[in-house]
Parts: structure tokens; sequence; C-alpha cells
């Protein structure tokens, strides 16, 4: 469920520390009091990660009601931004390397280009 990228209209990826323990109420009180977001956005999925990266929270509303999805993993680290304290729109692509361990923003990365002649 949570891989399923074409099912989320928007991800939101809350960068820095979240306290884990925290159920659907405390994130969504994160979601509305810390980052100025509306966690009743239907489609729109919310990322929390604590301080240790093997497992991530995510806060997803339904349109009739909240669904929360906990992802630990067994090997291995999550790639996640600490850098700042705030809530970041991702796109389908960094999501998915996100769940493949790499990080959301790539250091290297092939640049589109326009071509200059036709073949």
């Amino acid at each position: 469920m949570l891989g399923n990228v074409k099912r989320y209209s928007r991800i939101y990826l809350a960068y820095g520390y979240t306290d884990l323990r925290y159920g659907i109420d405390g994130l969504a009180r994160v979601v509305q009091d810390h980052f100025s977001l509306d966690p009743f956005q239907k489609g729109c999925l919310f990322l929390f990660c604590g301080r240790r990266t093997d497992r991530i929270k995510g806060l997803l509303w339904e349109g009739d009601g909240f669904v929360l999805v906990y992802k630990r993993l067994e090997a291995g680290r999550f790639q996640w931004p600490r850098t700042a304290s705030e809530a970041r729109e991702i796109t389908p692509e960094q999501f998915t390397w996100l769940m493949q361990g790499l990080a959301v923003e790539q250091k290297k990365r092939i640049q589109e280009v326009a071509p200059k002649r036709t073949c």
C-alpha cells in the first residue's frame, strides 16, 4: 500500500525528527500546527521519521477517515533529510527513491536538454 505512488495526489515529507510515538491525532496536529498544512486533503500522504531511520509513519486522509501506515526496514535505513524542520512536497520519483533507500535530493543527475539538431 505505501509503495503505490499513483494512489497519492501529493506527498509531503516532514524533514527533521518526529516523535513516532504519536498516533493519528498527534501527527495530524503536527501537520496543522508545525507545517501549516491541512491534514484533511484527500489523497495527500504525509511521511514522518524519528531518530532511528529504519522506520517511518505515513498519515493519509481518505475522505471518511485517516489511514496510519508504519514501515520498518529489517535491513538498511531510509535516507531521511535532517537539515530543516519543515514539510516539503516531493515528487513521485523522489518517493520511489526514498522507498528504495536512496536520498530524496540526488547530488548528481543527468539533466534534460533540448535537441540542437534533428537526425
